[in-house]
């Protein structure tokens, strides 16, 4: 179905947040309580929703699983009267000083919106949905050394990456367990000599590729290499992410090479009035972080808007 037209007598909202996860639906909730009316587009696929527990998110001793934490947070915006629509925005478009948000579902029209709509991990290839999905609920594999890691001290643990990108999180890892191999994605590893000397020196065994059929035996992820089956505790695919900034790089606001947008210190993009929080933005990609980089943004729209028109009850 066509998105519908949008009226010349449509209401203007004061944000449209794009994207419901932890940066999104914070933001919808600083600016529900600031008293702007806000619509929040949600695609259904926010990387929080993946998470089977976080332990390291505060105010939850006993960890939370990712789906409660993102229902709670969507209660808590309703709560206080924000609305939010199942839709995938197709396009934003300054008009003015505003925007034009259109959805595969609708059009409509807003004075700032706050772009939240995060990064896709890249997974390994030949990993069937069903296995992955299994393996991620049973912690068998990992996406977010600093999520977790705590999770797998003196475990057996798999890096599946290679170049300064696999050898990074492989030392990281080392941190918590002395048990790590760096297995190569595709065919012989890509790492030069100072990458060698570093993973050498921290005990990291290598394993060429390539890597795959996967399967799951008892308590452990079973991959092949080219050395043979090798049996984990937990793997992590460091093949890094794509990063979902496309809607606001095709508005005009700028981006570094590899898709991450550019904010300055109140997360507002090179285009007025367009915002972004969260891991569309360069940083550490911690729900910790996308809340308070969303708190910071809803707090400058609010103020951006009284200045335009001043806000009184």
């Amino acid at each position: 179905m066509p998105p519908a037209l949008l009226s010349s007598d449509s209401e203007t909202i004061d944000c449209a947040i794009i994207g419901a996860g932890p940066a999104g639906l914070t933001a919808a909730i600083y600016l529900a309580r600031f008293h702007l009316t806000t619509r929040l587009f949600d695609c259904g696929s926010s990387r929080a929703a993946m998470i089977p527990r976080t332990h390291n998110h505060a105010g939850f001793p006993g960890g939370i699983p990712g789906p409660e934490l993102l229902a709670r947070m969507h209660r808590q915006a309703r709560d206080y009267g924000a609305t939010c629509e199942a839709a995938t925005v197709t396009a934003i478009e300054r008009t003015g000083d505003d925007f034009v948000v259109r959805t595969d579902r609708t059009t409509l029209r807003a004075r700032t919106v706050l772009l939240a709509t995060g990064v896709v991990n890249h997974r390994p290839a030949g990993l069937e949905d069903a296995l992955h999905d299994d393996a991620l609920q049973r912690g068998l594999l990992r996406y977010c050394p600093i999520c977790d890691g705590y999770e797998v001290t003196d475990r057996r643990v798999g890096v599946i990456g290679t170049s300064g990108h696999g050898m990074r999180e492989a030392l990281f890892l080392r941190g918590y367990t002395g048990d790590v191999t760096l297995i190569a994605p595709d065919t012989e590893h890509d790492l030069d000599d100072a990458c060698i000397a570093a993973l050498d020196d921290a005990g990291i065994r290598r394993v060429d590729g390539p890597c795959g059929d996967y399967r799951i035996n008892g308590n452990h992820l079973i991959v092949r290499t080219a050395t043979g089956e090798l049996a984990f505790d937990s793997i992590y695919p460091a093949l890094g992410s794509r990063i979902r900034s496309e809607l606001a790089v095709a508005a005009g606001a700028r981006a570094s090479e590899d898709g991450c947008l550019e904010v300055d210190d109140h997360q507002r993009t090179s285009v007025p009035g367009l915002f972004a929080a969260g891991d569309v933005v360069k940083g550490l990609d911690q729900i910790s972080h996308a809340m308070g980089e969303a708190g910071v943004a809803a707090t400058t729209i609010r103020n951006l808007l009284a200045e335009r028109h001043p806000i009184r009850r």
